[in-house]
């Protein structure tokens, strides 16, 4: 069970979570988390979670160069995306990356941070299978999760995502 989340105490700021891939969905659970944040205030938190499976079975040179080739691709993603949260909401987005499970991560980051109060997904644009994240909302990964979650549709245009948010 998460912590009581803290975001109408003095001193706190409720914060929009957008778990960070590489599906063009993702731009859109970026600016509907950008703009829902400038209209209430609020914060944006930006999460890649780096999951190198193949990691711990290489050499140690390898494993390292391996963990940078993906923080720096991570850490160019997070960039692009923080600057178009800025350009489309004039929100500065705090911008994490962590390693492991991203399940994990995120209900670690969650029970860390009591000022994070909804979470933003982006649900993939055709019928095809969605997203590894959105399968995991029903193995019941998310019981304990603690906030409530937003699924942003990812066929939804600027204008849209805008009389929503």
């Amino acid at each position: 069970m998460t912590r009581r989340r803290q975001i109408h105490e003095p001193g706190h700021l409720r914060k929009l979570l957008v778990v960070v891939d590489d599906s063009p969905e993702c731009d859109r659970a970026v600016y509907y988390a950008a703009r829902r944040a400038a209209r209430t205030a609020g914060g944006l938190v930006l999460l890649r979670v780096l999951t190198l499976a193949d990691v711990e079975t290489q050499w140690f040179g390898v494993a390292e160069l391996m963990r940078a080739e993906a923080t720096d691709k991570a850490t160019a993603r997070l960039d692009h995306l923080a600057a178009r949260a800025r350009s489309v909401a004039g929100v500065t987005a705090q911008t994490l990356i962590r390693e492991g499970a991203v399940a994990d991560e995120i209900h670690k980051l969650i029970e860390a941070d009591e000022d994070i109060a909804l979470l933003v997904v982006a649900v993939h644009a055709g019928r095809e299978a969605p997203a590894s994240l959105i399968s995991s909302l029903g193995s019941g990964l998310w019981a304990g999760l603690g906030i409530p979650i937003t699924l942003v549709p990812g066929t939804l245009s600027d204008a849209e995502i805008d009389a929503l948010a």
